[in-house]
């Protein structure tokens, strides 16, 4: 982790009372106030060098920079005017410097291996920085000189950059537009071209040039207001899915929380908890090696709010609970299915998408006749809006006494770091429950075996244990026995995800509390309902391609939409699910129910306990690889339980619908 601070005053001007020095010392002194420092290791700060900067700026501008400190008040102002949105002090050339060193420590200390993850605080911001020109508030692109550092040091091939800014870092999308080593993904806010930076670069269909075609994403936002249901859809419907098949060494993430409630630059409507959860899906990529450099945020208390909801989660502190998820609006459903049908070509994921024809949500900048005699500052004032927002602050997020327990049969090695449930466990009412309504003629065993699970269960339900895994002798019979009876608490919710060939009994879904999805081979679609999710896989549960794109199009929408309180992952006998895809679904399902997850495997997998213990301990996952494509089959059959859920499931939407709709979200 690295926190580091520093200031400059920039010249009077409307648009610079937003970029002030106070964005760093609130972010700090949050996660100094919230304990998060004191779990931090924090890298020690340091000027980028010449070298490291030339990597992405031409020696021209370099050059230019380099005289600011020794300009006078009318030589800055001079100097300014040649640049958009940037406003240069006498100091701002040494801060630009700490800012790019300090991303590039981030990454030394990420590629060594001597921190798993970490965030750069840093300003001045860096996204919009182009090769010859400072632009919106940057002076050096500090995300763009660490890919390049990345690349040129230590031979990375594949890098991810995810910029969650409200702005488009166009700065970026130039540096490499024609380079198929790096993805970069880039949301924002457009309106149509409306909404700074202005550029019709900035669009859908930009998708890159040459080699790199494909590997520029933009969303356009062509409407305020966005929610948390939005930006996930966006996530799990084109992020995630093109991420795991591009495979990336390194993710690095343009940190810009103007996108967050509050903000008057973004105008938007979601809460900072949701940024510990698209920091969370991020951590499975690249073995979790994800370095995040702050870029915009001027609302001081959702900016650390924000702050805080990341770093806890790189921390590997369990996420918090996201409520009233309603599905994507349409104007956010017309901007993914744009995205969608521009990049189909490229990426084998979205190949077999059901149609997708284009909307035509594009239109150029046309000022009003009222604007035309205004100067930029005038009209810039003019579009902070004076609302202010209102939002709670994000609940407390206590991590358990013990991680992860486990309940393993006599002669099964305990995993290191895991608590073993033991027989000396009171299971006293547990055995007198099974006896009576669940394991009438069964032996002593089986009952003392189920009752430790429920013992278990009580204890996640208490938040003594965050989650746990269970070797059991019928994991079928054990399943069915923990729905029960986590169903017969009031207000619980399960999200049974069964992978592997078995039978799911009806009544377990009759009260609607919960939700099975079952990937296998068998071809069960007809037996589906609203609580009942068959996916069937032409080749099982050996398809990894297949198995991804269930996991992003259906999985993880469902699972959030459901919000359970307790995850039940069960792997059937035989299943085939390859144990690297089996790790990768084992981390995505901590998304949901506060990491509360209770995975059971049949006795015969006792191969798969320390695997499946490791990720469940917060180590990441191993990379899939570069996925090839999916069968045929297998996309159309997603895609069909798609559409047929997506009425009584709305985060499974990724299209508009054409009637028109409504723009709610």
């Amino acid at each position: 982790m690295k926190s580091l601070q520093h200031s400059v005053t920039l010249f009077k001007h409307p648009a610079c009372k937003i970029e002030v020095p106070e964005r760093l010392t609130v972010s700090h002194g949050a996660l100094v106030r919230n304990g998060l420092t004191d779990r931090c290791i924090c890298l020690p700060v340091r000027e980028a060098v010449d070298a490291e900067i030339l990597l992405v700026h031409s020696e021209e501008y370099l050059e230019a920079v380099k005289q600011t400190p020794h300009m006078t008040l009318e030589d800055l102002k001079e100097f300014t005017l040649q640049y958009g949105d940037v406003y240069f002090h006498p100091n701002i050339y040494h801060c630009a410097k700490l800012a790019v060193g300090s991303a590039l420590q981030l990454v030394d200390s990420v590629l060594m291996g001597k921190v798993k993850n970490g965030m750069a605080l840093v300003r001045p911001p860096g996204h919009h920085s182009m090769r010859s020109a400072a632009n919106g508030f940057c002076v050096f692109n500090n995300v763009a000189i660490a890919a390049q550092y990345a690349k040129q040091k230590y031979g990375v091939k594949r890098i991810l950059i995810v910029d969650w800014d409200i702005h488009h870092g166009q700065g970026v999308q130039y540096c490499f537009e024609d380079d198929p080593s790096v993805l970069y993904f880039s949301w924002h806010r457009y309106e149509h071209q409306k909404f700074w930076p202005n550029l019709k670069d900035s669009d859908y269909d930009i998708v890159g040039k040459g080699e790199g075609a494909g590997f520029n994403i933009n969303v356009p936002w062509n409407k305020v207001g966005m929610e948390n249901s939005d930006y996930l859809s966006v996530f799990c419907h084109v992020l995630l899915p093109i991420a795991y098949e591009f495979c990336p060494d390194l993710v690095l993430v343009c940190a810009g929380f103007d996108s967050a409630i509050g903000d008057l630059e973004g105008e938007m409507c979601a809460t900072p908890d949701i940024f510990a959860h698209l920091t969370y899906l991020l951590m499975n990529l690249a073995e979790g090696k994800l370095c995040a450099v702050l870029e915009g945020g001027y609302n001081l208390t959702s900016l650390a709010q924000s702050v805080c909801q990341t770093v806890q989660t790189l921390l590997g502190d369990p996420l918090p609970p996201l409520t009233n998820l309603t599905g994507p609006c349409r104007s956010t459903l017309e901007s993914l299915q744009c995205v969608r049908a521009a990049h189909r070509q490229h990426w084998s994921c979205l190949r077999h998408a059901v149609d997708l024809p284009t909307f035509e949500i594009s239109t150029i900048r046309i000022k009003s006749s009222g604007e035309e005699n205004k100067d930029e500052a005038e009209v810039w004032e003019e579009q902070k809006s004076p609302e202010e927002k209102i939002w709670p602050e994000p609940p407390k997020r206590v991590s358990p006494r013990v991680c992860s327990a486990v309940v393993l049969p006599d002669g099964v090695v305990c995993p290191d770091a895991c608590e073993r449930l033991s027989s000396s466990e009171d299971l006293g009412p547990h055995l007198l429950t099974l006896k009576k309504d669940f394991l009438k003629d069964a032996d002593d065993s089986a009952v003392t075996a189920l009752s430790r699970v429920f013992s278990l269960i009580d204890k996640m339900k208490n938040n003594e244990i965050r989650n746990g895994l269970a070797l059991v002798g019928d994991a079928a019979m054990t399943m069915t026995c923990v729905v029960q009876h986590v169903a017969a608490e009031v207000d619980s919710r399960v999200f049974l995800v069964c992978v592997g060939n078995g039978n799911i009994p009806g009544h377990i879904i009759e009260d609607g509390k919960t939700l099975v999805v079952q990937i296998s081979g068998e071809d069960t679609e007809e037996q589906g309902s609203k609580y009942y999710v068959p996916v069937c896989l032409k080749k099982g549960c050996t398809d990894t391609s297949g198995f991804a794109q269930a996991m992003f199009s259906l999985l993880l929408p469902l699972g959030y939409q459901h919000n359970p309180s307790l995850v039940l992952l069960v792997r059937m006998p035989g299943s085939g699910v390859c144990d690297i895809m089996w790790q990768q679904l084992t981390a995505l399902l901590q998304s949901f129910a506060q990491g509360h997850t209770l995975v059971l495997l049949q006795e015969d997998d006792k191969a798969c306990v320390g695997p499946t213990a490791s990720i469940l301990l917060g180590n990441p996952a191993p990379p899939l690889g570069q996925l090839p494509a999916s069968l045929k089959e297998d996309a159309e059959a997603v895609e069909r339980l798609r559409s047929r859920l997506q009425a009584d499931w709305n985060l499974l939407l990724a299209t508009a619908p054409e009637n028109g709709g409504t723009d709610e979200g």
